[in-house]
């Protein structure tokens, strides 16, 4: 009897230690992914804030940016961040489409990783059942935002891409879907290979847009990317070309 509860004893005090041990390792996993995390920048964080041009609002699953006082226009715009980017990082995107008439999400994911929240924009599409969207993403964002759209043709009409591509699991051929690519000349980040073999994954007449002296981090509002090289245009001209280009995209999707 004796010799039974000695080793109850020693396998409370083993199952406990490994609890501290797997408590410690998640929260150091944790701590490693907040110290590398992008932040947003001072103009992306005056951006989230509602005017009386564009009300910002904290929705499931990310941030709305409606226009106010006029129609909405359509197509809805979806976002999924670059990996380990805030979700704030661009709303100085989202509030200049807002200011041109359209209803803008903002993905928030799990640990600012698209791969763990493919499906989030479940709940944008079920708010405004009947309406047409776009999706699109930057970097690993979309990536994981072309997988939703190649299952969600119903709503979805388009995708783009911002420094990113279609890996096979969404690939856009075969589809009726638009897609849109911009990248930036001076991108340090982006796998230009992996980018080049992955044409083959979207549709013959996709639109493709190159900002002369943009870089990586530039698609966001979140300073110099690890990696990446110096931008010779500014973050606004940036900004400017990507909302034009958006803009001028969406115009010639077929309702």
């Amino acid at each position: 009897m004796a010799k039974t509860t000695v080793r109850k004893s020693r396998w409370k005090k083993i199952a406990i230690w490994i609890s501290v041990v797997i408590i410690a390792l998640v929260a150091g996993v944790f701590a490693y992914l907040a110290s590398v995390t992008y932040s947003p920048s001072e103009q992306a964080e005056a951006a989230m804030k509602s005017d009386d041009q564009v009300v910002v609002s904290e929705v499931k699953n990310g941030y709305q940016f409606e226009p106010k006082g006029q129609d909405i226009t359509q197509p809805n715009v979806v976002f999924y961040p670059g990996g380990l980017v805030e979700p704030a990082s661009y709303a100085p995107m989202a509030r200049a489409l807002a200011e041109q008439g359209h209803r803008v999400y903002i993905t928030k994911m799990p640990l600012n990783l698209a791969m763990f929240g493919g499906n989030r924009a479940d709940s944008f599409l079920a708010e405004h059942a009947g309406e047409r969207f776009v999706i699109g993403g930057h970097s690993l964002g979309g990536v994981f935002a072309s997988r939703y759209a190649v299952t969600h043709t119903a709503q979805i009409k388009g995708v783009f891409y911002l420094a990113s591509y279609a890996d096979d699991g969404g690939r856009l051929d075969g589809t009726n879907l638009s897609a849109l690519q911009i990248t930036g000349s001076n991108d340090g980040v982006l796998n230009w290979e992996s980018w080049e073999k992955a044409k083959s994954n979207l549709p013959n007449d996709t639109t493709y847009v190159s900002i002369e002296g943009g870089n990586h981090g530039q698609f966001g509002s979140y300073g110099m990317q690890k990696g990446d090289n110096a931008p010779k245009i500014t973050e606004q001209e940036q900004l400017k070309q990507v909302v034009h280009a958006l803009e001028e995209w969406m115009k010639s999707i077929k309702p």
